[in-house]
Order: C-alpha cells, then structure tokens, then sequence
C-alpha cells in the first residue's frame, strides 16, 4: 500500500472516529431520545427480530442459572453466609407467596413465581445502569441501535404473561373441565344473555394477561424515558445531580414490578384451580 493511500487510510478513521464521538452531541433531543428507544432489528414486519430483546433476556436467564449452580456447589450446612444466604431469603420470600395465595399444591407454581421474580428483576436492573453505556458499546461492535432493558420491550412482558395466561387457561379446563366452560355461558346474568356472558367472560380473560404485561412495560418504558430525557435536557455534568434521586426511587420500582408480576402469576394460577371463582 502506497504511502498516499496509507494517509488516507488514517485520515478516513480519525474522522470516522471523530464523527462517531460527537454523534450523540450532535442529535437533537427528540433525536437522542428516539434513537435510544429504537430496537436492534433483524427482519421485517412480523416476523421481525429484536436482537438486543433477545440478547438480554438470554443474558439474564443465563446469569440466574449460572448462579444458582454456583449457589448449589456451594451449600453449607449451619448458618448460611453470603450468596446462599441472600438465596434461601429469596427461596423463602416465594415460598411465603405462594402458601399464602395458591391453595393445595403444585409442583409448578413455586418455580415459575421465582422464576418469573428474579428474572424480571435481573433484566429491570439494566434500567439504572447509565443510559449510553451499553447501547454504546454494542453499536461500537456494529449494533445499529441498542436497548439494554429488555422489560421495556413491549414482546418480553406480553410474552410471559401469554405463557401465564396459556397456563391458566389449562388449569381451568383440568380443574373444572365443564363448569368452567359453563361460566362463559352463565356468567354473570345467567344462560338467558349467553351471547353477552361469552363477551364479558372473555374480556374478563383476556384482561389478566393484558393487564399483566402492560404494566410491568408501561413502568419500565417510563423509567428509561426518564433517563433519556435527563441525559437528553440536562448537561452532562449535571446528570448526577437529575439522575440520582430518580435511581434511588427507580430501584423501589424495579424491585416493585418483578414481586406485582410474581405475585399477580400466582393469584391468576390459583383462581384457574379455585371452585369458588
């Protein structure tokens, strides 16, 4: 390569650099903002991809496993210490909700409500972590956008609370077989109104998961908003000073969001086996 085309070479990079440097400077905004809310996509239309959804949520299902084969190698007897103490805490926590919600026993129910507990908590903890440091350094390795709160992807919300409301509904039809079919027809002005019983039965349904999903997304997509409009309005070395006292709130609501999610999975799952609902 000719000395020229080395310059060159070095010329096109250091701008290249420089351009990516002010990038964020030089959007407006409703810019920075709309840029930040933007998904990573593969595809297009239904069948689109978010990547940084998809990555995250791996990433922290991979982390609660992780963890919890290195709280297991690691189990002692007496008093516990540490991790396995912060562990048995959480393990007791659910166990509490569920005695006190879900009646009878199922082998089930306990997983998921951990489940569904520490890995909403673990993907809303990503929404206190500075709001240019991860999309940053994904879209640095090629990411044409990067949304490191996976909550605040409207798919991952509605998507559990499909898997809650599936498994719901199949605990009705094996619990109470035709009683419960009977209750679209019946309920709640008796066989005479059928036609308006089945529409006020099914938007009753369908309202759990509805409700479910929306408000673990609305909460979390308000929370990043936040952030965004604090770093888009306020200079960044008064960022601190609007960031701090929205992070110490936000982490009440962060924890808030997974035990409502948690606790709301186990009422729609008991109500699915109680004869009294």
């Amino acid at each position: 390569m000719s000395s020229g085309n080395v310059e060159e070479t070095h010329s096109e990079a250091a701008s290249h650099g420089a351009e990516a440097a002010s990038h964020g400077a030089s959007l407006t905004p409703g810019e920075y903002i709309q840029h930040h809310i933007t998904n990573w996509t593969f595809g297009e239309g239904f069948w689109a991809i978010n990547l940084d959804t998809m990555i995250m949520s791996i990433f922290c299902g991979v982390v609660i496993l992780l963890f919890g084969r290195y709280i297991k190698n690691r189990v002692t007897e007496g008093v516990p210490q540490g991790s396995q103490n912060f562990m048995e805490m959480v393990v007791e926590f659910v166990n509490k909700n569920v005695d006190d919600n879900y009646p009878g026993h199922n082998p089930i129910v306990a997983p998921i409500a951990i489940t569904v507990f520490l890995w909403i908590f673990l993907m809303n903890f990503f929404d206190i972590i500075p709001v240019d440091l991860i999309p940053g350094a994904m879209e640095a390795m090629g990411a044409d956008n990067y949304r490191a709160v996976a909550t605040a992807d409207l798919n991952v919300p509605m998507g559990m609370a499909l898997v809650i409301f599936i498994l719901t509904m199949y605990y009705s039809f094996k619990t109470k077989g035709g009683e419960f079919a009977m209750e679209f027809v019946t309920h709640p002005f008796g066989k005479w109104l059928a036609p308006i019983n089945i529409i006020m039965k099914a938007v009753e349904e369908l309202a759990k998961p509805l409700s479910l999903g929306l408000r673990l997304f609305g909460n979390l997509f308000a929370g990043e908003l936040i952030y965004l409009l604090i770093a888009a309005l306020i200079p960044w070395w008064l960022h601190w000073l609007g960031g701090l006292p929205w992070t110490i709130f936000h982490v009440l609501v962060i924890v808030l969001q997974a035990f409502i999610f948690m606790v709301l999975s186990i009422v729609y799952l008991a109500m699915a086996v109680s004869s009294d609902h």
